[in-house]
């Protein structure tokens, strides 16, 4: 600003109008104020997201969408987000908590169960926000005497949904004999879902066939190699790999005449038949809207993890008509 001045100073006194004056201290003016709009002024957050999906990203526009009601969003300068996505890779999702965490933000959100755990394990102090994660207890974060960490908040999920969801297939498909899905190994989230969808297969009388996949670019393979097992119906398991390579799937399934269900309802828009689980965007959004009370009242005092709130039955209308299904007025319709 002080070479602005400094070019004025030189002009000849001929050349030197009331105009350009003004100009010249609008220009300094409007600097000031640009100056003064620094990162001190707004709350600066972190979001850790562990792989880039569509299902997944529901919940951080519900997130996102809580705290702008609240009046925290980017676009009215009244919050910074820093944003990083591992792309379901280990060693970058550390670098990712490692990052934000040296950044110092007011807090960090956190979407799914190993964003979350990865978090948790490297941060006592940063208020973390979770969502699409268990309860802390089943993720294993509680300490020896089932108390959380003291800076774990946000939205978890437990179990129960697996059974609800696990029970249309025999709404739908009560001559259902045989189900199947993939599930990876190294993800505790999806082994403790996996078991649980064992345990109401057993009480349906319904034989469970189940295979594990590493990544991603396994599951073409997998999920051909589980339909040769003469499957009635293939279950999506709230698992990083079957959300990240969803249309694969679909389209696996589809070329052998086979309905998914799903525990996930973000999954019923990408081409699953039917869900009874927590919807994602909603999710997110209880979430965010614990986190803006965060940032108003600046103090954790009344916060504590909770349990997700929206459950829904969904279906895909389209899939629905493939299958000759005939869904009742429980269901909400959607379309692909």
């Amino acid at each position: 600003m002080l070479s602005l001045f400094q070019r004025n100073k030189k002009m000849k006194k001929g050349n030197t109008t009331p105009i350009a004056v003004l100009v010249l201290l609008s220009l300094s003016f409007l600097l000031l104020a640009c100056q003064s709009n620094t990162p001190k002024d707004v709350p600066v957050i972190g979001f850790i997201d562990f792989v880039e999906d569509a299902t997944l990203a529901q919940a951080r526009t519900g997130f996102y969408d809580a705290l702008k009601i609240s009046g925290y969003s980017e676009d009215s300068n009244t919050l910074k987000i820093i944003y990083r996505n591992a792309q379901g890779d280990q060693a970058v999702l550390l670098q990712a908590v490692d990052y934000i965490i040296s950044q110092e933000p007011s807090f960090i959100a956190t979407n799914t169960t190993l964003s979350t755990i990865n978090t948790v394990q490297r941060t006592k102090e940063i208020p973390i926000f979770m969502m699409v994660a268990p309860r802390p207890d089943i993720a294993g974060l509680t300490n020896k005497t089932g108390e959380n960490p003291p800076n774990l908040f946000g939205v978890y999920e437990t179990l129960d949904y697996i059974d609800t969801s696990a029970a249309l297939i025999q709404q739908l498909f009560p001559a259902a004999k045989k189900v199947g899905t993939i599930y990876s190994a190294s993800e505790s989230q999806s082994i403790d879902a996996l078991n649980r969808l064992k345990a109401s297969c057993e009480k349906m009388g319904i034989e469970l066939e189940a295979i594990p996949v590493t990544n991603s670019s396994e599951t073409q393979l997998i999920t051909e190699s589980l339909l040769s097992k003469n499957i009635d119906v293939f279950f999506a398991l709230p698992d990083n790999v079957i959300f990240s390579s969803f249309e694969t799937v679909v389209k696996s399934c589809n070329d052998k005449n086979i309905p998914i269900i799903t525990s996930e309802a973000g999954l019923v828009s990408r081409g699953a038949l039917a869900s009874f689980g927590a919807d994602m965007y909603q999710w997110g959004y209880q979430a965010g809207v614990q986190a803006a009370q965060y940032l108003k009242e600046k103090s954790t005092k009344n916060l504590k993890p909770e349990m997700v709130s929206v459950r829904k039955k969904v279906m895909n209308q389209q899939v629905g008509q493939l299958f000759k299904i005939v869904p009742d007025s429980s269901f909400t319709l959607q379309t692909k």
